[in-house]
């Protein structure tokens, strides 16, 4: 199964994604700091980062650039409480794969990483 960073700076959201996406079988690690994140992902080995966009000192959408910078192949999923046209286009361009809206729909995270990680 995959190897999944979860980065929200709401702790409850995090182990919610972790909870589901261990529940199936894969290797989730969450995050709600940005620098955390970005150190732990120097240094394994990472096959889906699933990233708010609302953070703390940083946007997610920084985090994906950065994520990018060190593996371009790095599959990403953004969410989001406060979908806008403008945050879902500068995210595609950024490289990421797909994004999900909260509050979290159990079926659809799991339907869309399902995706994701199947198109890698």
């Amino acid at each position: 199964m995959a190897h999944i960073l979860v980065l929200d700076d709401v702790p409850e959201a995090g182990m919610l994604v972790q909870k589901i996406l261990g529940k199936k079988g894969h290797a989730v690690v969450a995050f709600t700091g940005e620098e955390e994140a970005l150190a732990y992902a120097r240094h394994h080995r990472i096959d889906l980062a699933i990233l708010d966009i609302k953070l703390k000192r940083m946007s997610g959408i920084a985090v994906l650039a950065e994520l990018k910078k060190m593996d371009p192949a790095m599959r990403v999923i953004m969410l989001t409480g406060y979908p806008t046209v403008q945050t879902a286009q500068q995210a595609r361009t950024l490289g990421a794969d797909d994004y999900c809206v909260k509050p979290l729909d159990k079926e659809e995270l799991e339907t869309k990483v399902s995706a994701v990680i199947g198109a890698a």
